[in-house]
């Protein structure tokens, strides 16, 4: 172990070095995942090719061992049939002759050879230099010396100057021998395995050699690979990290059409309703904080004045400080409300029958004034809505139109189907819109000039506004001013039907009036037609 001393004035301190350090660097590199799946990668194809390099192995010692194996009893099958049909048509009287003949006449392989030995006599080779010499190894002699007639043959593997050889011996009598020829003697193939073998190792170098370059295309390709279709969880990984409480409009690019591309485009999900969560916030503060502050400064200010010895100043102040907690009720129940509106729980979509809805609707609101209340159509279909925000809708409609029309003005509510869509609207014959403030209607706290100073919280149009668009639908205005206003909710319908007539003009281009009517623009059906005072 080494130590490093550092000397700082008169203090000398000795540091140990850093124990763990390269095993920490190590843990750093094999961190990033698309370098743990091409270690994956290539450790999977290095068992693979390792297994197969082995199982290959094998198999191809096996062959060459049988293939020897088949050699040898080639040469003493060879033996056999020699004895058995003779030379030149002539029998052997002798196993002198019969080895004699076997040997001369022998083709044997390269790394092959064969020896005759006759009992007590001859010792026949190959006339050509064998690359061993069987005849001076000392197991050949042991077999030689244990020969009888009876003696079986003898396959085992001995060492010669070609190393490991393996052998067959083979006794060789003639019982119809002439007298006084030998009649006993050995037979023995050899046959070298090194030199075989050795072509099984270099089969395998070269197997090795190859899988090792395959590894390196295989992680190379697997590297290359795996940054490609990784490259989102790093843009995933760098958008996090840049995303803060106030940052939250990044998103991730999107690559490809995979699993990979799936979780980037879920994430951009997610971020898109937390960046809708924290902007509904934010505005329900801000609007609470703003709109909240002027009555409350009311209330205080009431009650800070109030002379609690005077029963007449006492109860003013108790009305003024109710009713404008209960303009504050109201206000906060639609700023609670509109933050809700973005929540996917804020409509209940089911089946509704859309005649039935506009009569409920109807039913509700002719008591909120002395109007020419009016049905100008109803159209029996069936929508996917949520009924009591549609009624909620319709209700604050109405609602408007009462505020800013007469006694004895027309009111007037209807439904109808064009071009995919549920139209439901609400027309009356008040002052109308100027163009200038139609958009601004819309808007929370938005008024219209002629709406200066009507009672209310400026949240109404919001709110339908949000119910259309919570049911994939829109609300439209129609008005001009001192002609009235209509205002549509176009709602999709969940199949295409039929196009029904709607208000208007025939191939006129918006779905609803541009100049509300004083009277029914269609003739409902006697059913269904509705007047109210």
């Amino acid at each position: 172990m080494t130590t490093r001393t550092t000397t700082t004035g008169t203090a000398t301190t000795e540091v140990a070095p850093r124990r763990g350090a390269p095993l920490h660097r190590v843990r750093a590199l094999l961190r990033p995942v698309r370098t743990k799946v091409v270690l994956a990668v290539v450790g999977a194809t290095a068992l693979g090719l390792g297994l197969t390099g082995v199982v290959s192995y094998v198999v191809q010692r096996d062959a060459t061992e049988a293939r020897v194996h088949a050699s040898m009893r080639q040469e003493v099958a060879e033996l056999r049939e020699l004895a058995a049909r003779g030379f030149n048509g002539q029998q052997f009287t002798s196993v002198d002759a019969l080895l004699a003949a076997s040997i001369r006449n022998d083709i044997a392989d390269a790394h092959e050879s064969a020896v005759g030995i006759v009992v007590g006599g001859n010792t026949y080779v190959p006339g050509r230099r064998p690359p061993f010499a069987l005849q001076e190894n000392e197991r050949v002699q042991e077999l030689v010396r244990s020969t009888t007639p009876d003696s079986a043959p003898v396959q085992e593997t001995v060492e010669t100057e070609a190393g490991p050889t393996r052998i067959i011996a083979v006794p060789v009598s003639l019982p119809g021998a002439a007298p006084g020829e030998p009649a006993l003697g050995l037979y023995v193939v050899g046959h070298a395995l090194d030199p075989e073998f050795a072509v099984v190792a270099e089969n395998a170098r070269t197997f090795a050699v190859l899988g090792l370059a395959a590894l390196l295309v295989v992680g190379t390709a697997g590297w290359l690979t795996a940054v490609r279709l990784l490259r989102p969880l790093d843009d995933l990984h760098a958008t996090a990290v840049g995303v803060g409480a106030t940052e939250l409009s990044r998103r991730v690019r999107v690559h490809g059409d995979d699993d990979v591309a799936d979780v980037a485009r879920s994430f951009n999900a997610m971020l898109e309703r937390l960046e809708t969560s924290f902007e509904t916030q934010r505005r329900f503060l801000d609007d609470v904080g703003h709109e909240l502050r002027t009555p409350l400064t009311i209330v205080q200010g009431h009650l800070e004045l109030v002379d609690d010895t005077d029963p007449r100043d006492v109860a003013e102040t108790r009305a003024l400080v109710l009713d404008e907690l209960t303009r504050m009720t109201r206000l906060v129940d639609d700023l609670t409300l509109l933050a809700k509106a973005r929540q996917p729980d804020f409509v209940n979509p089911q089946p509704v029958d859309a005649g039935r809805l506009l009569d409920d609707a109807f039913d509700k609101v002719v008591p909120l004034g002395d109007r020419g209340w009016r049905v100008d159509a109803r159209a029996d279909v069936e929508v996917v809505a949520d009924p009591q925000r549609v009624q909620q809708a319709l209700i604050q409609l109405v609602s408007n139109a009462v505020k800013f029309s007469s006694a004895g003005d027309v009111v007037a509510l209807g439904s109808a189907v064009h071009d995919g869509e549920l139209l439901l609207w609400v027309r009356d014959s008040g002052p109308g819109i100027a163009p200038e403030d139609v958009e601004r209607i819309f808007e929370r706290f938005g008024r219209a000039e002629s709406g200066r100073g009507v009672e209310g919280s400026g949240l109404g149009l919001s709110i339908v506004a949000a119910i259309a668009e919570a049911h994939g639908g829109r609300v439209e205005v129609a008005s001009l001013p001192g002609a009235g206003a209509t205002f549509t909710l176009a709602l999709p319908l969940p199949l295409p039907l039929p196009v029904e007539e709607i208000p208007g003009d025939p191939g006129a281009a918006d779905p609803v009036p541009t100049a509300p009517p004083t009277t029914p623009r269609t003739a409902p059906p006697a059913e269904h037609a509705r007047e109210g005072r």
